[in-house]
């Protein structure tokens, strides 16, 4: 008993630490591939092959949790086959997910990793907006007051930096505002997909695991038609996988364990501790970025990342039961 509680108290701090890592790394390094010096790869085709990585783990994990490949393809059948519709209700999500990783891409490439750290944890307000409208949940009079916190954190961050000229890069030229209307609007479909998908878990007793292949397996046609929608040309004159490299590679699979590592997160730890991971991934991007992207930090800022971590523990500071919680996709 005492094994097993010890288990799952170590499975509890190693996902946070890991969470915490892949947070402040996934910032940092999308910034650097889209602002180093050589031949840019296509956002487009590394979100593809970032859930072509998701379902390969996913299936593997399946795998493991079946115990042999007749018991998975059992599985496979059971679940995704002989349940169309429930398949098909998955594409919403999926289509979504699609978009907003294309958007995160095109916000890392307009602003400075702590910028774009800070501003994506608007995705906690619009999580919580759709929970109350979706989910019909009813949100703690704290909850409200930390999603004001949240909203006036983020106008502090974007107003200490809407002053400053564009960073001398030799990527693509620097649009602050293009770069938070991309963060906005990733974070309201990070919001919906997440509701969304907290829903579809809660009404069935499909896996984690399984719906994540489920999305991964509808998110691949939708991957490939935005590559050749937007990028069709350029794959035919330079191919798919031009501009790749290891640090490419790197970053597609570090982008793919984020959703499986939020899945383990929910599983095993509670609400604070994944906001005081996400605090800590804040922190890290805002120093990493002093010494790598030569980021000047300004009263300004500090206080408006203050005010978002402080929103992030004030709306994480409720029973369970009043928490949003879900399994949330990155």
């Amino acid at each position: 008993m005492h094994k097993k509680e010890g288990s799952t108290h170590l499975l509890k701090y190693v996902s946070l630490i890991t969470l915490t890592l892949q947070n402040a790394l996934l910032g940092l390094s999308m910034r650097y591939a889209r602002t180093r010096e050589g031949d840019m790869f296509l956002s487009s085709t590394a979100v593809l092959m970032s859930e072509v990585v998701k379902l390969v783990t996913c299936i593997a994990i399946v795998y493991i949790e079946a115990g042999g490949v007749i018991k998975l393809f059992d599985t496979i059948d059971k679940q995704i086959i002989k349940q169309p519709i429930d398949t098909l209700k998955v594409c919403v999500p999926s289509f979504v997910y699609v978009i907003q990783n294309n958007l995160l891409y095109l916000s890392a490439s307009h602003l400075d990793a702590a910028t774009y750290q800070v501003t994506y944890q608007l995705k906690i307000l619009t999580t919580a907006m759709f929970s109350v409208f979706i989910l019909k949940k009813e949100l703690l009079r704290t909850q409200w007051t930390s999603l004001v916190t949240l909203i006036v954190g983020v106008v502090l961050v974007q107003l200490a930096q809407s002053g400053d000229t564009p960073a001398t890069t030799t990527g693509p030229e620097q649009n602050r505002f293009i770069g938070f209307m991309a963060a906005l609007a990733a974070c309201c479909l990070s919001g919906f997909a997440g509701v969304y998908f907290e829903k579809m878990l809660k009404g069935s007793d499909v896996t984690v695991w399984m719906r994540n292949v489920q999305l991964s397996l509808c998110s691949i046609p939708f991957g490939l038609i935005s590559c050749f929608a937007y990028d069709g040309h350029v794959i035919q004159e330079k191919g798919f996988f031009f501009g790749y490299d290891k640090f490419v590679n790197y970053l597609i699979v570090l982008q793919a364990c984020g959703g499986l590592i939020v899945a383990v997160v929910v599983k095993y730890a509670d609400n604070i501790l994944k906001g005081f991971a996400t605090s800590l991934a804040i922190v890290i991007s805002c120093v990493a970025s002093i010494y790598i992207f030569n980021f000047e930090l300004t009263l300004q800022f500090a206080a408006g990342a203050l005010f978002v971590i402080f929103s992030i523990f004030l709306y994480g500071y409720t029973p369970k039961k009043n928490a949003v919680s879900g399994a949330y996709r990155v």
